[in-house]
């Protein structure tokens, strides 16, 4: 008998199921827990007052990104809030106290979760990997099977290492041809959900695949499998190609050797099978993406970055962000803008941004902020020279933490304020109480925050120049 094409999804799910019960739910093998100090600590100290062990500790990786200081010079247990120290020094004992590997606010490798655990080939092709944090499905653009969970999972993971799980539906989004100059991951995905909206993903797995996809970077595919949370996806999965292994090959916890090459082979395995079947199938044309920016309170309240509030926009959208019906994007002043986050600040991310912003500088009724991903990231744009452009530009060049993504307390945007932002959520209070986030790409932040206000990049011929 032929096999049944298999999706990846599929691959990667039987990979990993353990048993399956008669009601459909499979028990599933979880190769690596990932935590950060935010509820690292928590679910670390829970476990052990609940007198369960770490079954593996060698699985479970604790970093210190949600929470951290962004100041230059911070202190080991700096937090960006007053009280905040205490879930990175809890998280730091408790880690300590089974085992537990922890890359600490001091490490060099140091950084969000989501930079670091590619940069540290924590995440690889095939693995399953949990976190509890929603944007776990970047970590789908190298091949894994990776999804956020509660605290509670992790701490079921931990103890057991594994999870009750309903495999979910699945979804293939194809982008045929290719992205316009200058148009990036970030526009399309916003494009995705503006046109589909917030709920489009349906809850499932999602495969990017298609021309545009395969010509994207790993960063980039990162970009995008980062956002598929906000489509309502369960996680993502791109398939692994030559672009994931030359990035992964050489790195800390990545194979070598004959392991390597065996390792290798099982990747090029996962692959969707000729006339394997989804659920449900959307099809985008590269060509009609554009540069996009988000206008409301939800990634699906986005269009072109040349475009206009629609007609039929939400009262409670436009009373927040303090916009009208058909008003026009380009033009709208700005009181801060800010780069990074697992979104959008790896390398790449930031190299874009300082092709914008070199020889100009930020407008000066903005506070333009950029916090490298990772210690590897800062290192190597440090390197190049992009912290000193960003730095004669006007932007503060923070160390590496989930920073201005979200509001913890502390020192943030006033209330108010105006913000193009790179990073994945735009809802209410998200960057801090009353603050009205725009989210784009890195480029088109970094053209905003020189003009003053939402601008394209090719709108910024003539814009001020640094002496």
């Amino acid at each position: 008998m032929t096999p049944k094409p298999q999706t990846l999804f599929d691959k990667l799910w039987a990979l990993h199921v353990v048993k399956r019960d008669a009601d459909g739910v499979d028990i599933v093998a979880i190769d690596r827990i990932v935590l950060h100090e935010r509820t690292g600590g928590v679910a670390l100290k829970a476990l052990a007052e609940s007198g369960y062990p770490v079954a593996d500790p060698r699985r479970v990786f604790a970093i210190m990104d949600h929470v951290v200081s962004f100041r230059p010079g911070r202190g080991r247990d700096e937090a960006r809030f007053e009280g905040g120290e205490v879930f990175i020094t809890e998280t730091r004992k408790m880690a300590a106290a089974v085992g537990v590997s922890v890359i600490d606010t001091d490490d060099v490798r140091q950084g969000i979760v989501h930079v670091v655990a590619p940069e540290q080939a924590i995440v690889l092709p095939g693995v399953s990997l949990v976190c509890p944090d929603s944007h776990t499905c970047s970590l789908g653009a190298l091949g894994a099977l990776a999804w956020g969970v509660g605290s509670s999972d992790a701490e079921h993971a931990m103890a057991t290492g594994a999870l009750r799980m309903r495999k979910p539906a699945q979804m293939r989004v194809r982008v045929d041809g290719k992205l316009r100059p200058g148009v990036t991951a970030k526009d399309l995905a916003l494009h995705l959900i503006a046109t589909h909206g917030a709920g489009g993903g349906r809850r499932c797995a999602i495969e990017f695949t298609g021309e545009a996809i395969a010509a994207m970077s790993l960063e980039a595919r990162l970009t995008l499998c980062n956002l598929a949370v906000e489509f309502a996806a369960f996680t993502a999965v791109i398939a692994p190609d030559a672009a994931v292994y030359d990035y992964l090959h050489g790195r800390p916890r990545a194979p070598s050797g004959a392991e390597w090459d065996a390792a290798r082979a099982h990747w090029e395995m996962l692959f969707t099978d000729v006339d394997a079947s989804f659920e449900h199938e959307i099809s985008v044309d590269a060509r009609d993406v554009e540069s996009s920016i988000s206008w409301g309170t939800s990634p699906e309240e986005s269009g072109p970055v040349g475009g206009s509030v629609p007609h039929d926009a939400a009262a409670r959208s436009l009373a927040y962000m303090g916009l009208s019906v058909e008003q026009p994007l380009i033009g709208l002043p700005i009181d801060g803008a800010f780069i990074g986050s697992c979104t959008n600040g790896r390398l790449s991310d930031l190299r874009a941004a300082a092709e914008v912003l070199k020889g100009r500088r930020v407008a000066r009724s903005v506070r333009a902020v950029c916090v490298p991903g990772s210690q590897q990231v800062k290192a190597a744009a440090e390197g190049e020279g992009i912290d000193q452009i960003f730095r004669d530009a006007g932007f503060e060049w923070g160390e590496p933490g989930c920073a201005m993504c979200f509001y913890a307390g502390g020192t943030t945007f006033p209330p108010g304020a105006r913000v193009v932002s790179s990073t994945n959520r735009n809802f209410e209070g998200r960057q801090g109480p009353g603050v009205r986030t725009h989210l784009a790409s890195p480029a088109t932040v970094a053209a905003s925050a020189v003009q003053g206000s939402i601008c394209a990049v090719e709108h910024l011929v003539g814009a001020e120049v640094a002496a």
